[in-house]
C-alpha cells in the first residue's frame, strides 16, 4: 500500500488536469478521477509489474472518460473540453492575447475525443508519443497522426479559415 501511494498520489493533480480538460462539468472529472484512484485501489496487485504506473494510471482514466463520453452521448449530452480548467491556466497579458486563448479553447473543445486525449496526453501531461500509445493502447503511428490532426484543425479554426468554424470565424470576422 505504502508502494501505491508513492507512486500513485503524485500523479493526482495531473489525473485531475486531465479529466478537467476532457470533462465540461468539474463535478463529473473530479468523480472520474475518484473512479480512477478506486480502480488502481482494487487492482493495484493485479497490475503487470512490467507495466509503466503512469501509463497504467492514465489508461484507467482515459477508458472511464471515453465510457463517460459515450454514457453521455448516448443520453442526448454532449460534453465539451476545457472550459472549466481556463481559469486555473496562465492568465493573458493583453486583451487581445485573451481572445486569442479563448479562440484556442474553444477550438480545442471542437475536436474529437480521440484527437483531444491526444493532444492534452502530449501538451498538457507532458507525455512522450510512446507513452501516449501505451496508455491509449493505439500504435505509436495513430498517436502521430492523431495529433497531428488536432494540431492542424486547431490552426484551422483559430485562424478562421475553414466555414464550419462557427462561432470563431464569426467573432474574427466581426471586429472587421
Amino acid at each position: 500500500m505504502n508502494e501505491m501511494l508513492q507512486q500513485v498520489e503524485p500523479m493526482i493533480p495531473a489525473l485531475r488536469r486531465y479529466a478537467r480538460a476532457l470533462m465540461k462539468e468539474r463535478g463529473a472529472a473530479a468523480d472520474l478521477v475518484q473512479d480512477c484512484l478506486e480502480r488502481v485501489i482494487t487492482h493495484w496487485d493485479d497490475r503487470r509489474l512490467s507495466a509503466d504506473t503512469r501509463s497504467w494510471v492514465f489508461a484507467i482514466l482515459h477508458n472511464l472518460v471515453m465510457s463517460a463520453f459515450r454514457k453521455n452521448t448516448s443520453a442526448g449530452n454532449r460534453q465539451v473540453a476545457i472550459e472549466d480548467v481556463a481559469e486555473s491556466l496562465s492568465t493573458c497579458a493583453t486583451q487581445e492575447d485573451g481572445l486569442i486563448y479563448q479562440d484556442l479553447i474553444d477550438a480545442v473543445d471542437t475536436i474529437s475525443p480521440e484527437q483531444r486525449s491526444v493532444l492534452l496526453l502530449i501538451s498538457l501531461e507532458d507525455m512522450s508519443y510512446a507513452e501516449v500509445a501505451k496508455t491509449l493502447d493505439i500504435p505509436i503511428g495513430t498517436v502521430m497522426s492523431r495529433l497531428s490532426r488536432a494540431r492542424d484543425r486547431l490552426i484551422r479554426l483559430v485562424r478562421g479559415t475553414r466555414q464550419d468554424a462557427g462561432p470563431i470565424a464569426a467573432l474574427r470576422h466581426c471586429g472587421g
